[in-house]
């Protein structure tokens, strides 16, 4: 099973502030659901407690809730107590590839693992105020990186942003 990070973060290396997303960026949106569809999300609790209550779970795929609240109920969605056993959930379900969708704490925890073999980025023309963050020198050394697109701000999008996957160098 492939082991992949989604992630939108500003040049600043915020990712969201008071457990929110802190741009619209339709586009984007787009690229993350065609992309998850049909796989395994893998999240933490506070993350995906950010998820508007509509969307949740995230349709057409397998969703894991990391958290270390033993009594945490999320219907619809397998709850785990270790990003490990999220991915022997993911592994056990049948998915080619888990993604990893946040929050920060996940995300330290899986690139600390070393077995994530490619990171979805894509990077925001902002720099926000923020109080959750993606080190951007993670995906810098030892990984290739190929554009899937550039995008200006527009009506659909409140910021500029390029799509940008990062996948581990062969050694």
């Amino acid at each position: 099973m492939r082991i992949s990070i989604i992630v939108a973060v500003a040049s600043n290396g915020v990712i969201g502030r008071d457990n929110n997303l802190i741009w619209r960026l339709r586009d984007d949106m787009k690229f993350f659901s065609g992309t998850t569809r049909g796989h395994a999300v893998i999240t933490g609790r506070k993350n995906y407690e950010s998820i508007p209550e509509k969307f949740r779970p995230l349709p057409h795929r397998t969703n894991i809730v990391v958290t270390r609240n033993t009594e945490y109920a999320a219907p619809g969605a397998q709850v785990v107590h270790s990003l490990q056993a999220a991915l022997d959930a993911a592994a056990t379900a049948g998915a080619a590839e888990a993604f990893i969708i946040g929050g920060g704490q996940i995300y330290r925890q899986a690139l600390e693992r070393g077995d994530v073999g490619r990171v979805l980025l894509t990077h925001v023309d902002a720099a926000p105020e923020g109080d959750t963050f993606f080190d951007l020198n993670a995906v810098a050394a030892g990984w290739d990186r190929v554009s899937h697109g550039r995008f200006e701000a527009d009506e659909r999008n409140e910021h500029g942003f390029e799509i940008v996957e990062y996948t581990r160098a062969a050694s």
